[in-house]
């Protein structure tokens, strides 16, 4: 006789557990979940490093809180003025400014263009108007250029309240009055302004770029695209 079926036999057959498909699916949910937050607490609470690019900061023209206007900077009586309407929760900006910023940054540096910034707030309806309201604080301190290179050179960060109050820090206008600008959402009523422009100007969708009035073709929205059009005004 067997002894297969007694329960003291070491060489008798265990049943097999099965593992039911929904106990896969949950570990892989919880496992995706888990490393979400991951991410997400990181770019919250990744620590905010300034950067040089080793471009001149160009002074303020115009700066934010004129109804309807964006910020203007560079040098008054430029040949070409660009109007760039962007959002800064936009990847397709952060493609842009990685792609054509040093030319664009260059024309305004030697005089040949000014630079008109028209902030826009769409893409996160949570996170644009935020940032676009810390990009005024600081430009309203001579910083814009500075602050738009820090928010797309590092694109992947959340930046928080906490990490703008840093950022406005180490470009050296991280003062109370800024601070207070975060907090209390200062430039919301121009924000709607500018956008309200855009909408009469017929924009679209971010990054959208005029040159001297005309808009640029989206195939031209490059580093080689933008000069050529420079140059042939």
């Amino acid at each position: 006789m067997s002894n297969a079926n007694f329960p003291g036999n070491p060489l008798a057959q265990q049943p097999k557990r099965r593992i039911s498909p929904g106990i896969v699916v949950g570990v892989i949910l919880v496992l995706a979940l888990a490393a979400g937050v991951g991410v997400q607490y990181f770019r919250g609470h990744s620590k905010v490093e300034v950067t040089s690019t080793g471009r001149p900061e160009p002074a303020v023209i115009t700066g934010p809180g004129t109804s309807g206007k964006g910020v203007t900077v560079g040098k008054a009586g430029a040949k070409v003025n660009i109007d760039l309407y962007l959002d800064f929760r936009c990847p397709h900006c952060a493609d842009f400014e990685k792609e054509s910023g040093a030319t664009v940054d260059k024309l305004v540096a030697d005089g040949t263009a000014t630079l008109t910034y028209w902030p826009l707030q769409f893409v996160n309806p949570s996170a644009s108007p935020r940032l676009a309201n810390a990009f005024a604080a600081a430009a309203a301190n001579g910083k814009a250029l500075g602050f738009a290179d820090q928010l797309y050179g590092d694109f992947t960060k959340s930046w928080t309240t906490d990490q703008l109050v840093e950022l406005g820090k180490q470009l050296g206008v991280g003062d109370a009055k800024y601070q207070q600008a975060l907090q209390d959402n200062t430039y919301a009523g121009w924000l709607e302004s500018v956008g309200k422009a855009a909408d009469d100007r017929g924009v679209t969708g971010t990054p959208t770029v005029y040159l001297n009035g005309k808009q640029l073709p989206t195939d031209q929205l490059t580093a080689e695209g933008l000069q050529k059009a420079v140059d042939a005004l």
